[in-house]
């Protein structure tokens, strides 16, 4: 069958219809996809996952479907979640949970949860029950106390059951860890009690310690008064000792000669003799019956 006059005539026209037809068959037909870093391509034939390919360029053909998966850090944010301790008192706390899809594992949450990688509200739901169950095994006051070791059991409860949904736990971040107002306070006037007791005892202490070194001191200079006067009464014996001894030999001495007595008698004579200055002395007594006799000059 000849071709249209106008065809063979203008071939411009015949070529751009190629080149349309061309185009088209490319855009329907074409089997390059791109794989961003940070992800993984899904490859779908009728709806069925057929394959994973890396990052880079996949080629596919026609009847293939290439989805881009993120395989990437997400985060889920929870608000206040709720909970309550095992003495019934009521903790809200917020959080960030920072997860991503294990590689090995993109395919099933591909096929059962996600088809971008997103399980944020997956990891939601599951850290508040995490959340609830943790705090439920601990006291008010042993949830203040142990926050760390709560923070950790929530984590490893947590790894646990994400990875169910095939994610893995980067890390978690608590904050706004709080009670009700009316718990608060109590707590804020116990620790306010609390410090004023040890504030008391510290003085009370102090006291006790002033007293004692009082007590110290005084005990010291009674005991140096005591060896004091011990020293000057054994000094005093002694001295009397020897001066009963001195006139224990004394008398020994005069009882086995009698003429040292006089000896004496002579010496304390001859003193006052080499003392007199030749005057007589103006009264003088006697022995009774004349009590007194004057033998100054008559005036």
């Amino acid at each position: 069958m000849p071709l249209p006059t106008w065809w063979t005539q203008n071939g411009w026209l015949r070529w751009t219809a190629s080149g349309l037809l061309g185009l088209f068959v490319v855009m329907v037909l074409w089997p390059f996809y791109p794989v961003p870093t940070g992800s993984r391509g899904v490859v779908t034939q009728f709806g069925k996952i057929v394959g994973i390919e890396g990052e880079g360029l996949a080629i596919l053909p026609p009847w293939q479907k290439l989805s881009n998966f993120s395989i990437r850090a997400e985060k889920a944010d929870i608000e206040n979640a709720e909970g309550s301790t095992s003495d019934t008192q009521p903790v809200k706390v917020s959080m960030t949970v920072r997860y991503s899809i294990a590689t090995d594992r993109v395919a099933e949450v591909f096929e059962k949860y996600s088809h971008d990688g997103n399980l944020s509200s997956y990891v939601q739901t599951a850290t508040q029950e995490i959340f609830k169950a943790v705090t439920a095994k601990y006291t008010a006051p042993d949830l203040i106390a142990h926050r760390a070791k709560v923070s950790a059991d929530i984590n490893a409860a947590l790894r646990d059951k994400l990875a169910l949904y095939g994610a893995q736990v980067i890390n978690i971040d608590m904050r706004n860890f709080a009670f009700s107002d009316s718990y608060m306070h109590a707590i804020n006037e116990k620790v306010t009690q609390e410090q004023l007791r040890l504030a008391a005892e510290n003085k009370l202490k102090t006291v006790e310690a002033e007293q004692k070194q009082k007590v110290a001191v005084a005990e010291a200079e009674a005991a140096a008064r005591k060896a004091q006067a011990d020293g000057e009464a054994y000094a005093n014996l002694t001295i009397a000792k020897a001066q009963a001894e001195a006139l224990r030999i004394q008398n020994a001495a005069l009882a086995q000669n009698k003429d040292v007595l006089e000896l004496r008698r002579i010496e304390v004579e001859h003193v006052k003799a080499e003392k007199w200055n030749g005057a007589l002395p103006t009264s003088i007594y006697a022995g009774a019956p004349i009590p007194f006799m004057s033998v100054g000059p008559a005036r």
